[in-house]
């Protein structure tokens, strides 16, 4: 996979993208970003990117021309199809399942946004717009960097194992269950004798029923019972049972 990132700042992606997961993606081939400077793409000795809004206000606003030519450069750059993605905090919230969605696709282009924001016309070229969460950040390079990751994560071969993220959160729909290793005591704190006990079938069970229930008490608005199989809703049914301050979701 290909990821082109278009930034006024490149200097802020080397450390995410020279250590960990994503340096180790791009040593082996299996990952190849390119950052593009903006402000690389005017025609003026002094490289303005923004202006003053049209009608007023507060803030400057980025220039159509050079995000325009910096996206047609990147396009050029290599013959796969791209998916051009505006991060702003107008875009659909990004979640796994868009992650996973965008990890099938051959090329990214991202285009990170900064000041009060691009000028309108930029998203007549973009083919989706990506906001990491409610709430708002000084540009677009952290939400680059957050997606880059979630999607690089799912490209096959570059967590190693094919089923590495499978069983982490929010992969289908819940939280991932709680991790243990040794020593089997520590301070007084022990591991669950069912992860002790070798009986894989028992194993899974706690890990559902862990998986289930952290999910119900922290993030009860991740549950879909449509989702969920029957066995999901006995666990449900059980854990409610055992902790009547949680969420009535199996009954409802």
């Amino acid at each position: 996979m290909r990821i082109d990132i278009l930034t006024l700042f490149p200097e802020m992606f080397a450390g995410p993208f020279s250590s960990s997961i994503l340096k180790r993606a791009v040593d082996r081939g299996l990952l190849r970003i390119e950052l593009h400077n903006i402000r690389d793409y005017t025609h003026d000795r002094h490289h303005v990117v923004d202006d003053t809004p049209y009608g007023g206000g507060a803030g400057m606003v980025i220039k159509p021309e050079p995000v325009f030519e910096a996206v047609a450069a990147a396009q050029s750059a290599a013959e796969e199809p791209a998916e051009i993605i505006l991060l702003s905090p107008a875009g659909r919230l990004f979640t796994q399942a868009i992650a996973a969605e965008l990890a099938l696709k051959p090329r990214l282009i991202l285009i990170s946004g900064h000041y009060e924001g691009l000028d309108e016309r930029v998203r007549t070229i973009i083919s989706d717009e990506i906001s990491i969460g409610d709430y708002v950040l000084s540009g677009g390079e952290l939400p680059a960097m957050v997606v880059a990751d979630a999607v690089a994560r799912l490209v096959p071969g570059v967590l190693g194992s094919s089923d590495s993220h499978l069983d982490e959160s929010h992969s289908d729909g819940l939280l991932e269950y709680p991790h243990y290793t040794r020593p089997p005591e520590y301070r007084g704190l022990t591991v669950p004798p069912v992860l002790l006990s070798g009986n894989h079938a028992a194993i899974a069970r706690w890990r559902r029923r862990e998986s289930l229930k952290l999910t119900l008490k922290r993030r009860p608005d991740l549950l879909d019972l449509k989702n969920l199989s029957a066995a999901d809703r006995r666990l449900l049914a059980e854990i409610e049972a055992e902790c009547p301050d949680t969420p009535d979701i199996a009954g409802s």
